[in-house]
């Protein structure tokens, strides 16, 4: 779409070096979603916080499903560096295709997850991952409407997977009485 060309454009004319660093590094926070992986199993094996740790896992496992091996695959959008050879990514070069966002979709699915069982954490956790979504636009690797599929997908599986555990299927975790 022509406004997504225009919008990538113009943010790429507001490139500078020390935010270009900050936002390759920003990206790379949810490179393979390592980050999201590592505190949710952090919090998996902690007691008072196995939930939310079981309830990342299983968000970014359906994600993983649903946006990268389903959607990515049946849509096949190309990536914008790829249609559009002005663009010039400050990333390396993905390989998969670009629709929805990977980075975005597995941050805003543990993010959300997290804002939903302790709001102050998620709250912390959600500006970072929208600070990740960012990232990939501005690294012209997604479009905008890569990034926004990426957050909905990611928030929207977030809430099912959450209410999915709170509507009993659980009860061993809340018969131990030791997990919030």
């Amino acid at each position: 779409m022509l406004w997504e060309y225009q919008f990538l454009t113009k943010l790429q004319e507001f490139r500078m070096p020390l935010l270009d660093k900050a936002m390759v590094m920003l990206s790379h926070l949810g490179d393979g979603a390592l980050l999201w992986i590592i505190l949710a199993v952090v919090l998996f094996l902690m007691a008072g916080t196995r939930r939310i740790g079981r309830d990342m896992i299983v968000a970014m496992i359906v994600a993983l499903i649903i946006g990268n091996l389903i959607v990515k695959n049946v849509i096949g959008r190309v990536r914008p560096y790829d249609v559009y050879t002005m663009l010039q990514p400050l990333v390396d070069r993905p390989s998969d295709w670009s629709f929805p966002s990977g980075h975005t979709m597995h941050s805003f699915a543990a993010a959300t997850v997290l804002f939903l069982h302790e709001r102050k954490a998620g709250i912390a956790a959600l500006l970072l991952a929208a600070g990740i979504g960012f990232s990939r636009l501005y690294n012209m690797v997604h479009y905008p409407t890569d990034v926004l599929a990426g957050m909905l997908i990611g928030i929207v599986i977030a809430v099912l997977v959450y209410r999915f555990f709170r509507m009993g299927a659980d009860r061993g975790l809340d018969s131990a009485g030791s997990d919030r």
